[in-house]
């Protein structure tokens, strides 16, 4: 049953989540910490950290690790299936299609309206991590958060390489908040 639930859970969230991996949080976070409860929000918080420093889209990555740790080895596939699935299925049938719909103003119409809508959910996003849902679970955002915040924006802004701004942060997490 739990595999099923994973599967229907997944697909919603492939089916719906426009935008990329960054804007299918908020619907994954609603669906495996508010909706189901298979995590905890600190738990979400954490697989999203490793989701983002491990290749490949986030929301494969999170859904593979949620899967496992709800249903093992699996939940992992059922989850990893489930995520991938609708974005396969309708690449195939639309890829026939989108060159020669792809300058139709109705087309173009669509794909204008759902930039706004993407920045929101990458938005709402960004402010269920900063912002628990329950006032059970503190926010893990701190002082030392946004001082790696406000480094790592000035190192885009000075266009320092991005893998050394992740492996600075990395070193500066270990030794800001797991002390030897």
């Amino acid at each position: 049953m739990i595999l099923l639930e994973l599967f229907i859970s997944y697909l919603k969230i492939g089916f719906f989540g426009f935008g990329g991996g960054y804007a299918m949080l908020s619907l994954i976070q609603n669906e495996v910490v508010v909706r189901h409860g298979w995590i905890t929000a600190a738990q979400f918080t954490d697989i999203v950290a490793v989701s983002q420093i491990t290749p490949g889209p986030i929301a494969i990555n999170s859904a593979t690790y949620i899967g496992y740790t709800v249903a093992g080895f699996w939940g992992s596939v059922v989850a990893t299936v489930a995520v991938s699935l609708p974005s396969l299925t309708i690449m195939v049938l639309l890829t026939r299609f989108f060159f020669k719909l792809r300058n139709n103003r109705y087309v173009a119409g669509v794909v204008s309206a759902m930039t706004p809508v993407v920045l929101g959910m990458i938005l709402s996003a960004a402010l269920l991590l900063m912002f628990p849902a329950s006032s059970e679970e503190a926010s893990f955002i701190d002082g030392w958060s946004w001082v790696l915040f406000g480094a790592t924006l000035v190192g885009s802004w000075r266009k320092v390489n991005p893998i050394l701004m992740i492996l600075l942060s990395a070193v500066a997490g270990i030794i800001i908040y797991y002390p030897f």
